[in-house]
């Protein structure tokens, strides 16, 4: 489950199939460059990063037929006597972009593993500057605490199935033929057009979040095309639920994470102060929760306008994913219990968030099949809500994919122990948005092809950013050398 917060899009989800006929497994095997580089568009940038587009097929089982736009980004390697190959680096989301990472996160690799790749960054399918696509959703659908399926205060999921055929019913209206075809198959065979477009014979990647899921895809359609792959913040597997299984990963996720908070929040010295001890915590934000259900307060300017007890526990959720993000929720609470809010945060414009939730949209809902029933999800989300209040059956409840008219195209990939041996798993021990329980799902279906390292931290993306430098070290000496540990290691 990509990963975008606080004003963006929809948690991850994916799927593949394996076994694919021929011209839905096979890219152009590589051999001669057929980009043509240009400045990228945009401010900030490194002045190395060019762009170039790719044209792939929309429709996969029509080779020759409609093509698409996919705009790929890339700063060379530094050390050209040095250079292996390419590193394309995955986003998350499903709704998340690399195009501008070459020139961001990518700084932030050691001067080796920069040496040694070209840096790949890219705007999956529908998502602009590549070809995009729009939901064209009520402005306040795309509040993220409707766009996840929070139930009533009450418990209820009739609202929330009434919500999906909404949301549904305006990505069939608006979305084009492009929206049925955006899945994470397809992404999968576009980074194959991609790497046939650069050139090479094989790829090394970082996929981060969602992105893991695309790079073990990638890595089970194009098992011969792969380099050296790390996936960091691992998503679940499992090809019968996929992005259901992502969801409802979130109630573990918090459970793994709200104890770090609360041990923050209760620290001594610490101007953000919300109770003397960690214990008091919980109990503090479910009642401050519960007494916004009835008396929620003005918020003008956000999105909904006024803080209920659904946008206070979206917004643990979404602090969660990184400690940074301790301080603005503890004023918020503060601020809440006194009857008033902090200014509204900003929120990205709302074409960027309609185009981010169309993609998301598309993906999570034809990867998999998602139940129909309004009785499914309720009792889903009674059972969640008795055994994890902080996420008040959120996790097991129904997203617009429940009323999504298109039966996926081809099944879920199965993820297996088929292939090199060239994957390094790196996983944070607390994490909101892909728990270790999912990440150890994904490790045990990868097999003798993954190692993985375990990091004694907290946050959402590890490696280089709320990891640890044992995980960083190892990572980096991976990338830059293909040294990989023998077995499955923890880093304190």
């Amino acid at each position: 489950m990509t990963q975008i917060k606080r004003n963006a899009a929809l948690v991850a989800a994916s799927a593949v199939l394996l076994g694919l006929t021929a011209p839905l497994t096979t890219s152009a095997s590589a051999a001669t460059p057929s980009l043509r580089w240009a400045k990228c568009a945009g401010t900030g940038l490194d002045p190395r990063q060019q762009c170039a587009t790719v044209e792939v097929p929309m429709d996969y089982t029509e080779p020759h037929g409609q093509k698409i736009d996919v705009v790929v980004s890339r700063i060379p390697a530094e050390d050209p006597d040095a250079r292996r190959g390419a590193l394309v680096l995955i986003p998350g989301g499903p709704g998340g972009s690399s195009l501008n990472n070459p020139s961001g996160k990518g700084q932030k690799l050691p001067q080796d593993v920069r040496d040694t790749y070209d840096l790949i960054g890219f705007a999956p399918r529908g998502l602009a500057p590549s070809t995009s696509v729009s939901c064209g959703l009520e402005h306040g659908d795309l509040a993220l605490s409707k766009l996840r399926p929070w139930p009533a205060p009450d418990g209820s999921v009739a609202e929330n199935m009434v919500t999906a055929r909404r949301m549904a019913d305006a990505c069939v209206r608006n979305g084009g033929e492009l929206i049925r075809h955006l899945s994470t198959a397809n992404e999968a065979r576009d980074i194959d057009r991609i790497r046939a477009a650069l050139g090479e014979r094989r790829l090394s990647a970082w996929g981060v979040s969602y992105g893991t899921y695309v790079g073990s895809v990638y890595s089970q359609l194009f098992p011969h095309r792969t380099d050296r792959i790390v996936l960091d913040s691992n998503d679940d597997p499992d090809p019968d639920r996929v992005s259901r299984a992502w969801l409802a990963g979130h109630e573990q996720g918090v459970e793994d994470t709200f104890p770090e908070f609360a041990k923050w929040a209760s620290a001594p010295g610490n101007p953000d102060r919300l109770a003397d001890t960690a214990a008091e915590i919980r109990p503090l934000f479910l009642a401050l929760a519960a007494r916004l259900d009835r008396e929620p307060i003005p918020w003008p300017g956000a999105n909904p306008e006024e803080l209920n007890g659904n946008v206070l526990r979206q917004t643990l959720l979404d602090s969660l994913y990184d400690p940074d993000d301790f301080p603005a929720l503890a004023q918020l609470i503060l601020a809440a219990r006194e009857g008033t809010v902090p200014p509204a945060p900003a929120a990205p414009p709302e074409s960027v968030l309609q185009n981010v939730t169309g993609v998301g949209a598309g993906t999570l809902c034809n990867d998999v099949a998602w139940p129909t029933s309004a009785a499914h999800y309720q009792k889903g989300a009674d059972q969640s809500r008795a055994k994890y209040p902080l996420t008040a059956g959120m996790p097991r409840n129904a997203m617009l994919c429940a009323a999504w008219p298109y039966p996926p195209k081809e099944p879920a990939v199965r993820i297996t122990d088929r292939g090199p041996s060239n994957i390094l798993l790196v996983q944070n021990e607390r994490d909101v948005a892909t728990p270790l329980s999912g990440a150890l799902k994904l490790r045990r279906a990868l097999g003798d092809r993954a190692v993985m390292v375990t990091v004694n931290s907290t946050g959402h993306d590890a490696y280089l950013d709320n990891g640890n430098a044992c995980g960083d070290e190892t990572v980096s000496r991976f990338l830059a050398t293909g040294e990989r540990p023998d077995a499955d290691v923890y880093c304190d």
